[in-house]
């Protein structure tokens, strides 16, 4: 076997691992516990203060507040429309 061939041979087999790693880094990405715990993570970091720990009110108020809307329209719709 000549220099070529075996540094061909370690290329394609660097090659291979650092495929095989990607691989598994996009399954871990793309599994569907990662994604709920991601996204959970991220709606807690909407609502409290990640450096003290505090719920974060005014983000709070606005949902609540929306929600709030949301039930008022669609009363007033159904009124309107009985």
């Amino acid at each position: 076997m000549t220099k070529a061939q075996s540094d061909l041979e370690a290329e394609i087999e660097s090659t291979r691992e650092r495929l095989a790693v990607t691989i598994d880094q996009l399954l871990y990405r793309s599994s569907p516990k990662t994604i709920a715990s991601r996204e959970v993570a991220q709606i807690k970091g909407h609502y409290v203060d990640a450096a003290t720990g505090e719920p974060r009110t005014d983000n709070i108020l606005k949902t609540v507040g929306g929600v709030i809307g949301v039930i008022v329209l669609f009363v007033v719709i159904r009124k309107v429309v009985n």
